[in-house]
């Protein structure tokens, strides 16, 4: 196969695999040592491949091509990758793409060649996809600065590790980590600019401290609804169904009510129906709210498979 370049822009197109995708379930390994699966890869098959891509809304999924009749050795580099995505411990999740055995998916992406590998982030492509298999040292310095520059821009999510740990003993006592208590005591005494200040700091100094940065988007959404008048708002958003501001206003104060999924709904709407930077701006208002209630909580599972579905 000759290289191609990639320019098709926005999300990936899924169209030409013909059928919908299963609901999310574990892959079975496809054959061969580049397709087994860890805590942080997952075997591609045509069933998963749309889940593992809304997966990508918490933090990137990275595609690696690879095939046994076209590009022997290819299998070895896939296990490669998948071995840099257990080293980073969720950073990034390895999706092998056995392209032998599924070759409408390679046929759907648009694949010009095996190996390649393309990383995606919320549903889009993050980068131009690599041609060719890189070394281990390759790898680990692509992916370190992969990391680093989500990191500098605010992306910390990391994804769940497939295999189900082992749960806690029942009984044990909770331990409130001792960094979070002049954010919490700002809170309890109403200063809301004082808790946010507090956990910008753990979040500067640590953008992977995923209880910082959700305490520090919840805090923010009780600064923007300080002062704003329920009855208003809504009448507000009624008469402007497609005003950015007006609805997440709206979501902002269904957070604080508890309607979390209302909020949710009202802005995975507000997705679908708008465009361009409008939709930007209310998608990451949307995957801020998400990062206040927390990744692992099933209303955020379920609320990033609408917006997949939306952005899709």
């Amino acid at each position: 196969m000759t290289q191609q370049p990639f320019s098709r822009p926005g999300a990936i197109d899924l169209s030409g695999l013909g059928r919908p995708p299963a609901p999310p379930q574990d892959a079975a390994p496809a054959g061969g040592s580049g397709s087994a699966p860890g805590a942080y890869s997952v075997a591609i098959t045509q069933d998963n491949f749309q889940q593992v891509l809304q997966e990508s809304m918490a933090a990137p999924v990275v595609l690696v091509f690879h095939s046994a009749r076209q590009a022997p050795g290819s299998e070895q580099y896939a296990a490669d990758v998948a071995a840099e995505a257990e080293r980073l411990e969720g950073r990034l999740l390895a999706a092998l793409v056995d392209v032998d055995a599924h070759p409408e998916i390679a046929q759907a992406m648009q694949i010009p060649q095996v190996p390649l590998t393309m990383v995606v982030l919320e549903g889009r492509p993050a980068t131009q996809p690599i041609p060719g298999a890189l070394s281990p040292e390759e790898l680990s310095t692509l992916f370190a600065q992969l990391v680093q520059q989500l990191t500098a821009q605010g992306i910390t999510g990391r994804h769940q590790p497939r295999s189900s740990a082992a749960p806690a003993g029942e009984g044990e006592e909770e331990v409130v980590d001792p960094r979070y208590a002049p954010a919490q005591d700002a809170l309890a005494a109403g200063d809301i600019d004082g808790a946010i200040a507090e956990y910008q700091k753990l979040v500067d100094a640590n953008p992977a401290d995923v209880e910082a940065a959700g305490g520090l988007a919840i805090a923010k959404v009780m600064q923007r609804t300080q002062g704003v008048d329920l009855n208003e708002a809504r009448a507000a958003a009624a008469e402007n169904p497609d005003d950015v501001d007006a609805q997440t206003m709206v979501a902002d104060l269904d957070m604080l009510g508890g309607h979390v999924e209302d909020a949710f709904t009202r802005l995975v709407n507000l997705v679908a129906r708008t465009s361009d930077k409008e939709r930007d701006k209310a998608r990451d208002h949307l995957l801020g709210l998400f990062a206040a209630v927390g990744n692992d909580d099933p209303r955020v599972l379920a609320g990033r498979r609408n917006l997949a579905s939306a952005l899709f």
